[in-house]
């Protein structure tokens, strides 16, 4: 009898054990810098090698290889080849860019790569193999510490959450309310896109105190002060701004279940009869089948927190039924992201 295992190959196990090779090379070009180089120029091997002071052995093998995987487009060969962005690259991959994602990519780099390589630990203890587990300090507390890694990671959160926010702010129907409380708002993004998307809502921004000042910046610079505002909060002592609807993008799944029913509470209490409160986060679908970036994002959490972790949309529905909302949805936005919304 055959068990068809003669026309088998590995070949996709093989892309998946080795999936860190395409993924360094691309993070080692964000770090380098290498897409914001070329710009919108062509440049040969030999003067992307002099610009990004690179060994002449990384040469053609690092070009080409982005040209493989179609991050870099090629014109010619040998060495008189030139390089170009792929359209793709130069809307993203520019710091230059408006619609620059790589703040992610930097922080992926710097962080989680070199913890992702613990995750077998993570796995067997069940403990953070962040910077937690140098220091014994919560990774929160060691960010926030220093301001070149706190803006490093809110520019992260950033480019990761962008796309997500802007499909929020048209698929979701704001007609019927007049303001919104971002919490844990970083640099105010979500009150910044919302505000721009729909001019009668007003919006607040709240995080803790040290990210303030940079939400404040980014709202000047947008000329919005008119319509939002930052305040700062703690909101796992404090109680939540008043606010329509109450948003938390990527925020629920940094906890443990006891702190996820406490913000749930919290977003309740502060939310009037017909309130909104919405959890952006990367829904992981309810048979836990399909959404493989949201189930390792839920090991993600698993390396940074330890007892954190993501969820489907059914958890987030009984969490929230049991504390008094009357109705949940679902809007998937962009990639594996959703916006799980509960009514009050």
């Amino acid at each position: 009898m055959s068990t068809g295992t003669a026309t088998a190959t590995p070949a996709r196990i093989l892309d998946i054990g080795f999936g860190f090779w395409p993924s360094k090379t691309l993070l080692s070009a964000v770090e380098i810098g290498l897409f914001t180089v070329l710009g919108k120029r062509c440049m040969t091997g030999k003067a992307l090698e002099d610009a990004l002071r690179l060994h002449p052995r990384a040469t053609p093998d690092f070009f080409d290889a982005l040209v493989a995987l179609k991050l870099l487009e090629r014109d010619g060969e040998g060495a008189a080849a030139r390089y170009r962005n792929t359209s793709e690259a130069a809307h993203f991959l520019d710091r230059d860019s408006a619609s620059y994602i790589g703040g992610i990519l930097e922080m992926a780099n710097a962080r989680l790569y070199p913890f992702w390589g613990d995750l077998t630990e993570a796995l067997r203890t069940g403990r953070p193999q962040n910077e937690v587990k140098h220091s014994g300090k919560p990774m929160f507390e060691e960010l926030y510490r220093d301001p070149k890694r706190l803006e490093q990671f809110m520019d992260a959160m950033s480019g990761i959450s962008l796309a997500n926010f802007q499909a929020f702010a048209s698929k979701f129907d704001f007609s019927g309310y007049k303001t919104l409380c971002d919490v844990g708002g970083a640099t105010g993004q979500l009150s910044l896109i919302v505000a721009r998307e729909h001019e009668h809502m007003r919006c607040t921004t709240a995080d803790l105190q040290v990210v303030t000042p940079i939400a404040t910046r980014k709202i000047a610079a947008a000329d919005l002060d008119d319509r939002v505002k930052a305040v700062s909060v703690d909101f796992l002592a404090e109680p939540l701004p008043r606010a329509d609807v109450i948003t938390m993008g990527m925020i629920l799944h940094d906890w443990n279940l006891d702190k996820k029913m406490h913000l749930i509470r919290a977003a309740y209490d502060a939310l009037p009869e017909g309130g909104a409160f919405v959890a952006i986060e990367n829904l992981i679908d309810d048979a836990r089948r399909e959404n493989a970036f949201g189930l390792m994002m839920s090991l993600n959490m698993l390396i940074e927190f330890g007892d954190a972790f993501d969820f489907t949309g059914r958890d987030f529905e009984g969490w929230c039924r049991s504390t008094g909302f009357r109705k949940v949805e679902i809007i998937p936005l962009a990639g594996a992201a959703s916006a799980a919304v509960a009514y009050k």
